[in-house]
């Protein structure tokens, strides 16, 4: 066997022991791009012994100059302004692409064809139909493929989902969650991709509560039905001294039943003028309720019903003990840990895949979760347009 993992055949580490190296080819250089080439670099010596070493070996975006200083500082060893070219290139062995919605689709489908293994931002399409093409590619293609919900990989969340699945709460009755946000909030923020239908698909949904919906599928399991609204508070925004219509929702709101009998709450806006990055949700059940909120995401508030009733209520577990999820690579108790490091559990896992030859799921997001994720935001706003509950049908 050689250094490099080619194709999804490829099983295993090198017999002696060595982490095999996987060349990455990343396609984004802005917000994600920089996430995603950190998580890399950290890796190999945070998540040790590695699974295996990235190469850093392209990235590619539209601006010259800008991909170029992209590669510079991140420390990849070519840079492109055509992703074509970028999996044309043979030494890169996984796909990571962090661009905009609207270059998922052809992008991710082409890298399956030419045997790359793909992990990609969410949301994973613009609509269900672009995910259904892009999970069928990646089937047909028989690579390892994933969509970055990084929310899976907090400590306290994976503490939450060993909770529910070893049964400590018991049934489920309630899940509710919100994603709130303040950046576009001022009337004069002006224009961007993530207002536009064309490139985004969709506002607040798409961007903030694919993620939310991720966690109530992770955590609860399959939505039934959902009955929503939907607004948009700004209509147009300033674009190079002219004013654009708004396209995309700013807020939604959905009320959701389970297979499982459970009901559920969503919102996410990006219309909420003090928070930051606020995603939280809770879930009540027979035993128990557990909390979490992403801007203390440390911790994982729990409340056990057979406590003693003198001392009963929400208990702050401070998620940094060495048994606890991910946390044997990092530091002694309660020297805790950030956002940024989620991807680093994210691409360990994803490699792990790849290498080892192991599924994605069901810890991992693969792009049959990024579809139905899809499926749930086109019913959401169905339900929003005809003013009607509608039934998700996958």
């Amino acid at each position: 066997m050689s250094d490099e993992v080619g194709f999804v055949t490829m099983a295993g580490p090198k017999a002696e022991g060595q982490a095999p190296t996987i060349g990455v080819g990343m396609l984004g250089y802005a917000f994600m791009g920089k996430a995603h080439s950190n998580a890399l670099k950290k890796l190999p010596y945070m998540m040790y012994p590695p699974v295996a070493i990235p190469r850093l070996v392209a990235i590619a975006g539209r601006h010259k100059e800008a991909v170029q200083e992209a590669a510079k500082r991140y420390g990849y060893e070519k840079a492109y302004t055509d992703w074509r070219k970028l999996i044309d290139d043979p030494d890169v062995q996984v796909f990571d692409n962090g661009g905009p919605n609207n270059v998922h689709a052809e992008p991710n489908i082409a890298a399956a064809k030419a045997g790359k293994h793909v992990i990609s931002e969410k949301p994973l399409g613009r609509n269900a139909e672009e995910c259904w093409e892009m999970w069928q590619a990646v089937k047909k293609a028989g690579v390892k493929h994933m969509v970055a919900f990084n929310y899976r990989f907090v400590p306290a969340v994976r503490l939450a989902k060993e909770l529910i699945d070893q049964g400590k709460l018991g049934r489920i009755y309630h899940f509710r969650a919100s994603y709130l946000q303040e950046w576009i909030a001022d009337e004069n923020f002006p224009m961007v991709w993530r207002l536009d239908r064309d490139i985004a698909g969709s506002g607040a949904l798409g961007d903030l509560g694919s993620h939310i919906i991720d966690l109530a599928r992770f955590l609860v399991g399959e939505p039934r039905s959902v009955m929503a609204m939907t607004k948009t508070f700004i209509t147009e925004r300033n674009a190079d001294g002219k004013r654009e219509a708004v396209t995309v929702d700013d807020a939604f709101v959905a009320l959701v039943e389970y297979d499982n009998g459970a009901l559920g709450t969503l919102e996410a806006t990006r219309f909420a003028p003090g928070r930051k990055n606020h995603n939280t949700f809770e879930i009540n059940a027979e035993r128990g309720s557990i909390r979490f909120n992403l801007e203390n995401m440390n911790y994982l508030e729990v409340f056990m019903r057979d406590q003693p009733r003198e001392i009963q209520g929400f208990t702050q577990v401070l998620v940094s003990e060495s048994y606890h999820p991910f946390w044997k690579n990092w530091w002694p108790q309660g020297h805790i840990i950030g956002w940024e490091h989620t991807f680093v559990h994210e691409f360990h896992h994803f490699f792990d895949a790849v290498v080892n030859n192991a599924d994605v799921k069901p810890y991992g997001a693969d792009f049959e979760d990024g579809y139905k994720n899809a499926v749930i935001c086109d019913a959401i706003l169905q339900s929003a347009r005809e003013k009607k509950q509608v039934d998700i049908k996958y």
